[in-house]
């Protein structure tokens, strides 16, 4: 099964239908979370995502955040003003949908959490030291995280507690080893430096991972943002990859 690895689409929708273009066919998408926050088009990614075929879906914690699941306090201020804004521009039809998602799951022999299998809401896996922590913390062969907004892979070779890791640059291509963290990046904000729209491709079959970059229009993205009147650090940083 050919399926499109997804993440962190912080309502940027012209970067979420580049990524779909690039991706071509797939036999079903896995979608992360953090559909929602920092964007200007929360509804319209949303409607993109709940009409795709074989679609499994998380909730991130911008999601929980807009949807009264996780406290707005606990983010920065400049995060709360798109939250609130978000929150007044979503349909409650939207709103119940985000409410309705798990942040962690499970499919075959993958885990799927938004920020970690430990703690799928908040927890960022950024190191080896919180990947090996994690591996504790599901059974399955494979984890896919998203949160970080980082292309990564973590692996924990059989025998051994060690935690090696890679980062996952474009168009990279490998078969993932047992006991693998993975995560593919953000869609609608990329933090690794490159402002490309990031995004994976699973073949479940023979676990072959592709890591992919697609550029879209930025600033089409960021002329939305300001008319919108969201925060001007994150109107600069789509440009910049963080």
């Amino acid at each position: 099964m050919r399926v499109l690895v997804i993440s962190d689409i912080h309502a940027n929708r012209i970067a979420l239908e580049a990524v779909l273009e690039d991706a071509g066919q797939r036999d079903a998408v896995w979608c992360l979370g953090d559909l929602v926050g920092y964007g200007p088009e929360p509804n319209q990614c949303l409607e993109i995502i709940r009409s795709l075929p074989n679609l499994i879906c998380l909730r991130g914690n911008h999601d929980s955040a807009v949807c009264g699941l996780t406290r707005k306090g606990d983010f920065n201020l400049s995060a709360q003003k798109v939250l609130r804004w978000t929150e007044q521009e979503l349909t409650q039809d939207n709103q119940r949908y985000l409410a309705s998602l798990p942040a962690r799951t499970e499919t075959g022999d993958v885990t799927l959490a938004h920020g970690s299998p430990r703690r799928p809401i908040w927890e960022y896996i950024m190191d080896s030291s919180t990947a090996r922590e994690n591996f504790e913390h599901f059974e399955t062969d494979y984890c896919l995280v998203g949160h970080s907004h980082f292309p990564v892979l973590y692996i924990q070779r059989e025998g051994s507690r060690q935690v090696e890791s890679a980062p996952l640059g474009g168009n990279e291509e490998r078969r993932l080893i047992k006991r693998s963290i993975v995560n593919p990046g953000s869609v609608g904000q990329p933090r690794d430096q490159d402002s490309r729209a990031s995004y994976a491709v699973y073949q479940t079959d023979t676990q072959t991972w592709k890591q992919v970059r697609v550029a879209y229009q930025i600033a089409a993205v960021q002329k939305k943002m300001h008319e919108a009147g969201l925060p001007g650090e994150y109107i600069r940083r789509l440009e910049l990859g963080w």
